[in-house]
């Protein structure tokens, strides 16, 4: 179907496929137009953000609704807008149910929302109906969207223990990176890191794609595979690793 991206605010990759930036810490969410299903990567930091994606999305392919969405790393500001979009088949790497369900693990992730600046009151909301994943990446999951497959890959652990990559074939290939890849600034490595296998993350995302894709990051402009290898080459300096 013809979608109006640019008319949302949404900027086009490829046919039927698209992705926005987020106000407030410039995070990517991408939407893939099949024929029978809709995904979207990433939900947004909270879930009047949720909300306005689902109504976005409605709008820009004529009343459809997301149907299955896949959670890049569980940080707020990829996760807390999931519980907008009931009955969607969700995704996540292997270990990102469980730590969505352990209170420790909930509660640190209230915090950091509430730390960057998320209102108290939002975060918590957004933990309370907090979505876990019920189908768990491993390796590799092929989904047929209806008249395109797409690719769901477990490239990590690299920015968090639990990275999961998007590629989307066609004539212009796209790869989702999450926060495996940002241009908007440096990468960012906290507490969940683990910076000796960050490196070889980006060579899986490089083999998915190839010389010739689109690379979108986490953060900021979509990038091409020099921009990721030589982030690669900076982390591997960054962190001492080969």
């Amino acid at each position: 179907m013809d979608v109006d991206w640019e008319a949302y605010g949404w900027e086009r990759l490829a046919d039927g496929v698209g992705r926005r930036r987020l106000p407030g810490w410039d995070a990517t969410v991408g939407l893939v137009v099949g024929a029978k299903a809709l995904l979207l990567y990433d939900t947004g930091s909270t879930l009047a953000e949720g909300a306005e994606l689902r109504g976005q999305i409605s709008a820009l392919t004529a009343g459809r609704r997301v149907t299955h969405i896949a959670l890049s790393h569980p940080h707020f500001d990829h996760v807390f807008g999931t519980a907008a979009f009931a009955g969607a088949e969700v995704f996540g790497a292997v270990g990102v149910d469980e730590l969505l369900g352990r209170e420790r693990d909930r509660e640190a992730l209230r915090a950091d929302a509430v730390r960057h600046g998320v209102g108290a009151r939002e975060a918590t909301e957004a933990v309370d109906v907090l979505v876990r994943p019920r189908h768990v990446v491993s390796g590799e999951w092929t989904l047929d969207l209806g008249g395109r497959q797409v690719l769901l890959a477990n490239v990590g652990p690299g920015h968090t223990g639990h990275d999961l990559a998007l590629f989307v074939p066609g004539e212009r290939e796209v790869v989702f990176c999450g926060d495996l890849v940002e241009e908007s600034g440096e990468p960012q490595a906290g507490p969940d890191a683990i910076p000796s296998r960050w490196p070889d993350a980006l060579d899986r995302l490089l083999s998915l794609g190839g010389e010739d894709a689109v690379y979108v990051p986490g953060h900021g402009a979509a990038v091409d595979a020099t921009y990721v290898r030589t982030q690669r080459e900076e982390l591997a300096r960054r962190f001492a690793v080969s």
